[in-house]
This record gives structure tokens, sequence and C-alpha cells, in this order.
């Protein structure tokens, strides 16, 4: 999976347009391979971007969950501090 795209379910505020459109063209470039595609194929990822972020709010949409949702401060926080382990020498 790519590393770029963060889970966007049970957050308060929930996820915005913009943030599901970024999962969906992180999701588009890995699988078409490109992170900028020819203008020949331009059309072709631009089509599958706006659908998959459709497919990935309609899913957003629809879900539910008994668990409270997560506070965006404190799960960059802990992202940051298992990076600087990760990467602590």
């Amino acid at each position: 999976m790519c590393r770029n795209i963060r889970p966007l379910n049970n957050f308060e505020p929930p996820a915005t347009t913009d943030e599901v459109r970024a999962a969906a063209l992180q999701y588009v470039r890995k699988i078409g391979g490109a992170t900028k595609p020819s203008a020949a194929n331009q059309d072709a990822y631009d089509q599958a971007i706006e659908k998959i972020a459709a497919a990935s709010q309609d899913l957003l949409d629809s879900l539910v969950t008994s668990v409270p949702p997560k506070n965006r401060e404190e799960e960059a926080a802990k992202a940051k501090a298992r990076s600087a382990a990760r990467f602590a020498s």
C-alpha cells in the first residue's frame, strides 16, 4: 500500500473532499506507475481519480463505528513519535 495514503475514517472533524481526492490521486499514481502521466494518458488518470474519490467518499459516508472519533492532532503526534523512533540512530 502506498505510504502516503492515510486512513480517513472516524476522525473529528470528518475527512474533507480534498483529503479524499488526495488519497485517490496517490492510489491512481501508485497503480498507474507514474506520478506525471503522459498527455495521452492524462484523461484516463483524471477519470480514474474522480471515480475512486467518489467511491471512497461513498464508503466513508456509509461506514458505521461504535468507537469514538479520533483526534487528528493526537494521531499526528503519535505518527511523528513513531517516525522519530524508527529513524533514530
